[in-house]
């Protein structure tokens, strides 16, 4: 600044001259065209050559900043209607010190009225609008992202178990030869031993688990069965006659894992007279079917 006394430039300044139209053109402005409002601005800022103007107040509206600019200017103007330095100043610092330090330039001495500090101000409150549109658009994307990708998990899933179900189905369709793997079976003269061990420490239970595993083995032995992991006693049962096993046999073999279902798989315990003769029908056709021809 000039070292010319700042009361001599003030009022010297156009916006004194015509401050009232200039207020009431910024109040105006702020209430009908708010979009304009930082152009008038930037018109007094001009207009006042370097003095610098109180900074705005966050969130402060377009119609209190021009109330607050026209306080100012006011203030500003009126100046020359008071003393305009304290008694005792003499120098030129001096004066323009004590003229700052005046209660109205409180606030205005924290402005920077620099033209690239205002520059970069205006580009600051720039790019902030800027992230915060981005934000908001970046939000929305996000989230119709995220609903797209859940309907398509759900969507994937579904298949998928569409297609386990299929396999499955196919997997343990009835009827169907070499699909299911094999049961594993000892000898039946093993399975019968070791089901008269069991009488004879008495597990009941373990003895007809054993006594049915050496039916099966018999069977499979004499061509008569397959056993396998996915077919019941009863489906084993029922195609005795297709591989050619005689009417008495495939009665007896009904009558034998019929009974095995009811007695294993009931809560009630298995007596040992009950097992004993299960076993022992066992071994009788066992014996039976020796005389078979495979």
């Amino acid at each position: 600044m000039p070292a010319l006394p700042l009361l001599l430039l003030l009022t010297a300044l156009p916006p004194c001259a015509d401050r009232e139209a200039v207020s009431r053109r910024l109040e105006d402005t702020a209430r009908s065209r708010p979009e304009a409002f930082n152009a008038e601005v930037n018109r007094l800022v001009e207009s006042l050559d370097g003095v610098p103007l109180p900074p705005g107040t966050s969130g402060q509206t377009a119609p209190e900043r021009a109330r607050q600019l026209t306080v100012y200017l006011e203030a500003v103007c009126n100046l020359d209607a008071e003393p305009a330095v304290a008694p005792g100043v003499t120098s030129e610092p001096e004066r323009l010190r004590a003229i700052l330090d005046r209660p109205e330039f409180a606030r205005a001495r924290q402005r920077n009225s620099d033209l690239l500090t205002r520059l970069l101000r205006e580009l600051q409150n720039w790019l902030e609008g800027l992230f915060e549109s981005r934000g908001a658009q970046g939000f929305a994307v996000a989230t119709r992202a995220v609903m797209l990708g859940l309907a398509l998990a759900v969507v994937l899933f579904g298949v998928l178990r569409v297609r386990w179900r299929r396999s499955r189905k196919t997997v343990t369709a009835p009827g169907v030869e070499g699909e299911a793997a094999p049961l594993e079976l000892d000898t039946p003269g093993e399975h019968l031993g070791r089901a008269r061990t069991a009488l004879e420490t008495e597990d009941a239970r373990e003895a007809i688990r054993e006594g049915l595993l050496g039916l099966l083995s018999t069977l499979e032995q004499r061509k008569l069965a397959r056993p396998d992991r996915v077919k019941t006693n009863r489906e084993l049962a029922a195609e005795l006659p297709t591989r050619g096993a005689p009417a008495r046999v495939t009665g007896e073999v009904e009558r034998l894992v019929g009974w095995y279902d009811q007695a294993f798989y009931s809560l009630e315990p298995v007596s040992r007279e009950e097992a004993t003769r299960f076993v022992e029908s066992v071994e009788q056709l066992h014996g039976s079917l020796a005389e078979v021809r495979p």
